[in-house]
């Protein structure tokens, strides 16, 4: 959920829109604003419920066309590890900041309300496993809706640099250079119809991987002599994995994967316009994505402590949470997520979750 170095009007309209939606489902999801809402608009936070979750088949794809653009089919990559590092610093920190702000948000809501969305006191393996990004591997519960996708973020990430690495071993020449796309889309068609067709994966890079990997080999087929006949092929592979196995997050993920494509290829990726508050809404979505949950909680317990019945109210309430959303989201763009914190500094945020979430969690316990 990065911006990429280079202007994209279009992939910043998509993450933008894909941003707002993410905000509304766990409105719409967690409640209990959403509860006492529904009856006054009971099509659309229901839409907002089951469906605007696909919101995150936008991210997954963009996230591969991304990787593409700065790793061409035939580049390798060089110094993987250090790659990896820089990746999981990059997440970490951020993310870091936010499992504090959620910890404290769920302490303060608890006070005002009971509701299945507020997270227990976490206990030290909990905190360990969440600053891993092992949470969902390890069963812990997760202390914020979303950190889930930062797992999986970097694995998908780790899993193409090791892919893309894997050609770097063998002698120079063309069968080295074709071998990358190679692994990039055999994985991509195992994903699509065998991986992603079973829940048991859904914690590992591998369930993920088909639409990530439809964003890689998008951007790389854009780039083609016959972009138009690579990107049908790629249509016609994504459209075979959803005749075995109809599934709506990656009919998802196909549309989005050809209008990158489409958008590469005949040159509007760069030159459509888009509104400049679109770019920045862009450019803050993955703090936004970070500290939503924990700014929405609070919202939903202060109406629900003042206004437990009024479904109007409960309306205006989710409007504001999607505010305070942005808003925070900007604040800690600029002061956590863009700040240029020194090597040190950045290796302690992990830390510093994990000694102030213990610290607090023996405060409440006590």
């Amino acid at each position: 959920m990065r911006r990429d170095a280079l202007k994209l009007p279009v992939v910043d309209a998509l993450k933008a829109v894909a941003c707002v939606l993410i905000v509304l489902h766990h409105l719409a999801f967690y409640g209990p604003m959403s509860d006492v809402a529904k009856p006054l608009l009971p099509d659309l936070i229901q839409f907002l419920d089951e469906h605007a979750r696909m919101a995150v088949q936008v991210f997954l794809v963009v996230s591969g066309f991304l990787f593409a653009g700065k790793f061409g089919p035939g580049a390798g990559v060089p110094a993987p590890l250090t790659l990896l590092a820089q990746r999981y610093t990059r997440l970490v920190v951020p993310y870091s900041a936010a499992l504090l702000l959620a910890i404290a948000c769920s302490a303060v809501a608890g006070v005002w309300m009971d509701h299945r969305s507020i997270s227990a006191a976490p206990d030290l393996g909990q905190l360990l496993a969440h600053v891993l990004l092992l949470h969902d591997l390890l069963d812990q519960e997760a202390l914020s809706a979303g950190v889930w996708y930062v797992a999986i973020d970097f694995q998908l990430f780790a899993l193409a640099v090791l892919l893309m690495w894997l050609p770097a071993r063998l002698p120079a020449g063309r069968t080295r250079q074709a071998l990358a796309p190679l692994l990039i889309g055999a994985t991509t068609v195992l994903s699509l119809f065998a991986f992603n067709r079973d829940a048991w994966w859904d914690e590992t890079a591998l369930y993920f991987f088909g639409s990530f990997g439809l964003g890689i080999l998008s951007c790389w087929a854009a780039r083609q002599p016959r972009a138009g006949l690579w990107l049908a092929t790629l249509t016609a592979l994504a459209v075979a994995a959803l005749a075995v196995d109809f599934r709506p997050r990656i009919a998802v993920a196909t549309g989005v994967m050809l209008f990158l494509g489409l958008a590469a290829r005949h040159g509007f990726l760069h030159t459509l316009p888009v509104p400049a508050a679109v770019s920045r809404l862009a450019r803050i979505s993955y703090s936004v994505f970070l500290v939503h949950f924990p700014l929405c909680l609070l919202v939903n317990a202060t109406v629900t402590a003042f206004f437990p019945a009024n479904p109007v109210i409960n309306i205006i309430g989710m409007l504001a949470a999607l505010g305070l959303s942005i808003a925070g989201g900007a604040l800690f763009y600029q002061r956590v997520e863009s700040h240029p914190f020194t090597v040190r500094m950045r290796l302690l945020f992990p830390a510093g979750v994990v000694a102030g979430g213990w610290l607090a969690a023996l405060a409440l316990g006590g």
